[in-house]
């Protein structure tokens, strides 16, 4: 027995376009678990080659100052990307993405934007995430109908990015309790 089924034909398109979302969403991820591992190498090794600056930290050594500098940047850049990841895992559905990706772009961004110089390859990646978790935000909405307030993302970016700071600069104060960490790192 057959029944008479009618599709509409904007939900046949709403549903092939979000099921273009997971193939996206799941190379976003694992292009985002290999940065996390890079940068999870590179902490582990400066931690280890900064053991040295615990005791003969010189403030007028560049390279003492630098070093300690990189880890920083280092920490602060796998704690976010940590925390986008941990967002990322929050998605339930396509309607649940504009809601929780939006402030993650601008982090990944941030992040890009400091390694850079340091670790070029890491940089590129995290363009290229951006660029595919934009195109799935804006896919999202349209499938979903959601509006962005662009100001409450960069907010919550924002605010995010400052937690991770402050959550870092603790961090490594701990580590190396007598280095005035945040004088150092914020010159």
């Amino acid at each position: 027995m057959l029944v008479k089924y009618d599709v509409n034909p904007l939900e046949i398109e709403n549903i092939s376009h979000s099921v273009t979302l997971v193939p996206r969403l799941e190379y976003s991820v694992n292009l985002l678990d290999e940065i996390i591992d890079i940068l999870n190498e590179k902490q582990i090794k400066l931690k280890e080659s900064n053991k040295e600056l615990f005791n003969d930290f010189d403030e007028s050594d560049k390279i003492h100052v630098e070093s300690l500098k990189l880890e920083h940047l280092v920490t602060y850049s796998l704690n976010i990307l940590q925390q986008v990841k941990k967002n990322m895992k929050r998605i339930s559905n396509v309607s649940s993405i504009p809601e929780v990706l939006p402030s993650s772009i601008p982090m990944i961004r941030t992040v890009s934007a400091k390694l850079f110089d340091i670790i070029p390859v890491c940089s590129q990646k995290l363009s290229e995430i951006s660029v595919h978790l934009g195109s799935i935000v804006l896919d999202s909405a349209a499938l979903t109908t959601a509006s962005f307030d662009f100001s409450q993302s960069n907010n919550e970016s924002s605010t995010s990015l400052n937690e991770v700071k402050l959550m870092v600069d603790s961090k490594l104060s701990k580590q190396y309790p007598n280095l005035d960490f945040f004088k150092l790192c914020n010159t």
